[in-house]
């Protein structure tokens, strides 16, 4: 019998994290342990409050699988089954099923991307964020963090700061950045003006702008918008492709969000044949999460793995960062 175990993180935070909707200091995310006396899979989960998940949410989830079966699974298809049933939180069903294929692939000696049939890549380039902060402190911040040193910086901007924020990165930075506002709009007109403002600086592309739930709002702006436009928000473990090509240029995929690498792979493949570019994400993690990332990148328009970098103490050092590009250690 497989034995299955729960175990929390509290995750300090080299700095506070801000975007349009929340801030902290902290993150408590959650990592699952499977094996049996020979073999060990790990995977994590890194709980989103937009999404309704928070720490002790996920371990009464994780509570009601074991008493329901979870330690009696003998394959991956019993797993998705029992998930099937008692459905828990998006990234706690990817810290289950990945710790369960992490733990599959040691035993029989695979790697995890033979698994799933794709290719690793040598490296991974990635961009790096900065949360939203005292404008005036973000050239200070880019200088004293080395962050020039990143093919792109993303800049999560807020409705007040917005502009300024961007002028400032810009500034000290002469690549395209990547503008993230989380939702902060919710008129489509007064988005289209912050976005004719960004005309001055070298911009890659706007992540989720307004809230997933503006799909009209969306349809507009993607008919007016100088730049493209990424969905985040609006992808989690499922959505709905024709309406995205409406509304969008590209998808971030986070297997947070997904679900599980199965998933994730689905996404990102729904994603390529729908015409749209193909992003993958992350939210604050371990490098155990990133490296999981990783694993998905081969081919990817857009990397954003540097959740793990904003960690005072990684506990795992399993993904290296050099000069922007990760490489497992």
């Amino acid at each position: 019998m497989l034995r299955w175990h729960l175990e929390s993180k509290k995750l300090q935070l080299r700095y506070t994290w801000k975007i349009s909707r929340n801030s902290s200091d902290e993150k408590t995310n959650l990592f699952i342990r499977v094996a049996d006396r020979r073999f060990v899979g790990i995977g994590e989960a890194a709980p989103n409050i937009r999404y309704g998940e928070t720490a002790e949410a996920l371990t009464h989830q994780y509570e009601l699988l074991v008493e329901n079966g979870l330690e009696l699974i003998r394959s991956l298809e019993d797993l998705q089954v029992l998930l099937s049933l008692y459905p828990p939180a998006n990234s706690l069903r990817f810290a289950i099923e990945s710790a369960y294929i992490h733990y599959y692939c040691q035993k029989k000696s695979i790697s995890v991307v033979e698994f799933l049939g794709v290719n690793l890549p040598a490296s991974v380039a990635t961009a790096f964020t900065l949360p939203i902060m005292n404008p005036e402190l973000v050239a200070n911040f880019i200088r004293d963090n080395n962050l020039n040193r990143f093919a792109n910086l993303k800049v999560k901007v807020n409705q007040e700061d917005g502009l300024n924020l961007v002028k400032q990165v810009a500034s000290v930075n002469n690549r395209p950045l990547i503008v993230d506002a989380n939702e902060a709009w919710t008129d489509p007109d007064k988005l289209l003006i912050f976005l004719e403002q960004l005309k001055p600086y070298q911009i890659a592309f706007i992540e989720q702008p307004m809230p997933a739930t503006e799909i009209e709002a969306y349809k507009y702006l993607r008919q007016q918008t100088p730049y493209d436009i990424f969905a985040d928000e609006s992808v989690t473990d499922h959505a709905d492709f024709e309406a995205l090509q409406q509304q969008f240029h590209g998808v971030n995929m986070k297997l947070m969000k997904a679900g599980g690498y199965l998933n994730g792979l689905q996404i990102l493949e729904q994603t390529r044949q729908h015409g749209l570019k193909t992003m993958v994400g992350c939210m604050v993690e371990t490098s155990l999460g990133i490296w999981s990332a990783m694993q998905l990148c081969q081919g990817v328009y857009q990397a954003d793995l540097d959740g793990f970098l904003i960690l005072k103490d990684e506990p795992f050092g399993i993904v290296e960062e050099r000069n922007g590009e990760l490489f497992i250690s």
